[in-house]
């Protein structure tokens, strides 16, 4: 399906999303990471998925790629980083966002899968309206807690780096020299295809602002550890074990939070999806989700 556009009225937020499979089938959506369109989900990944009868869902988060760019004052990131500026919104109101669009999909619940950010926002929903969830699968994330999933300090003045940039080319540069640091060590720098997808990210959206103020929701996101422990879907945390950005401390944590989480470590694999992984990332997610979906069946077995 082509991409399309829904108003959450509950947030004022217009989010656009495109989908994979037949809407007949288990819903699963896919929630992208900081400052990243939807496009960054493989569409042979998300094809992956689709083939193994799931309703794929991809959506930009507020202020990325077709979705509503917020007027609003960019915070500094630097001051964030000091917690001396507020950000403009929080965690919550992007999990309100997923919970939205699914609303306007006629969706009363989803497998759900998030990256990097996009964890941080899939945790939030699970803990929020756990009954919207049937499971989750974690890659590339974290706790929220800051004594876990650490960037490496040579990182930190990446996340301050200004990124406006004079045009097309510099931006798609840009793009290679970052994934040039957090990538993945262990498998070829697959740059055909990130230089293709930062010139499609480009021509959909360039907003370097709106990374700004997604930064301002995760700098101030809480720590949820104690409340991870109410989650009861099952769940997958998927983290590379070379994961320069996102420690995989981060990842190790969260699987010990939630109650019989299975944490997949995988070796080489950085802060991206290395296309030899796709696969084996989608075997992992969809082998929850089908844990999930068994459970709902024993679930409706029982209370009739």
């Amino acid at each position: 399906m082509a991409e399309q556009l829904t108003l959450v009225p509950s947030t004022g937020i217009e989010i656009c999303y495109e989908t994979f499979g037949s809407s007949e089938a288990a819903p699963l959506l896919l929630v992208m990471g900081l400052g990243t369109q939807m496009i960054a989900w493989p569409d042979d990944f998300c094809r992956d998925l689709a083939s193994r009868g799931y309703f794929v869902i991809r959506f930009d988060n507020r202020d990325v790629g077709r979705s509503s760019h917020l007027d609003v004052r960019t915070p500094d990131p630097v001051r964030l980083m000091l917690r001396r500026e507020r950000p403009p919104y929080r965690l919550g109101d992007m999990a309100a966002d997923a919970i939205g669009l699914l609303d306007a999909l006629g969706i009363g619940s989803a497998h759900v899968v998030g990256a990097s950010m996009g964890g941080f926002i899939a945790q939030v929903i699970a803990i929020r309206r756990p009954e919207r969830v049937r499971s989750l699968a974690l890659i590339m994330t974290s706790t929220g807690s800051f004594r876990v999933g650490r960037p490496k300090v040579r990182l930190i003045p990446l996340l301050a780096r200004d990124r406006r940039t004079a045009g097309r080319e510099e931006a798609i540069e840009v793009v290679l020299s970052v994934s040039r640091l957090i990538g993945s060590s262990g498998y070829p720098f697959d740059e055909a295809r990130l230089r293709e997808l930062a010139g499609r990210s480009f021509d959909r959206s360039y907003d370097p602002q709106g990374l700004y103020r997604q930064m301002g929701a995760v700098l101030r996101q809480s720590d949820r550890t104690v409340r991870l422990k109410s989650v009861r879907v099952p769940t997958v945390v998927i983290h590379g074990l070379a994961d320069p950005l996102v420690n995989p401390s981060g990842g190790r944590a969260l699987a010990r939070a939630i109650p019989g989480a299975r944490f997949v470590g995988l070796p080489g694999m950085g802060h991206d999806l290395p296309r030899p992984l796709w696969s084996r990332i989608a075997d992992e997610v969809a082998a929850t989700a089908a844990a999930g979906d068994e459970r709902r069946i024993e679930d409706r077995t029982v209370s009739a």
